[in-house]
């Protein structure tokens, strides 16, 4: 993509909406997981006796298993959603943003070659 492609997009603006949803987004599943994270670490450092506590009454499998194993898959959950739109919102979005700065490009090209002739 030549410097007008560039110009261009960064002057779209759909562009800077696609940004300001995506970095929104980006930010809010940031600060759930550090949420999620922190207060496990918390909940590890002020009431250990909490996750200590086992499953059931002879059971060697403690709470802290189950937890730990949900924070995992909560991380690839909020990973799926990411992509999910990702995939499904963004990438069209942006699509559409360079298929009018290839559109704005070829037009300014042909009128430059329309005004030389």
């Amino acid at each position: 993509m030549s410097k007008h492609h560039y110009d261009h997009i960064r002057a779209n603006e759909k562009f800077h909406e696609l940004v300001v949803q995506k970095s929104r987004l980006s930010w809010s599943l940031v600060a759930l997981m550090m949420f999620v994270y922190y207060s496990f670490i918390l909940v590890i450092a002020f009431f250990p006796e909490l996750l200590g506590q086992p499953l059931a009454a002879n059971s060697t499998l403690t709470w802290g298993l189950p937890v730990g194993i949900g924070i995992i898959l909560f991380t690839f959950f909020i990973t799926g959603v990411y992509v999910y739109k990702a995939n499904n919102l963004y990438d069209s979005l942006m699509q559409r943003v360079i298929d009018a700065s290839h559109e704005h490009v070829n037009s300014l090209q042909q009128e430059k070659e329309d005004s030389s002739t």
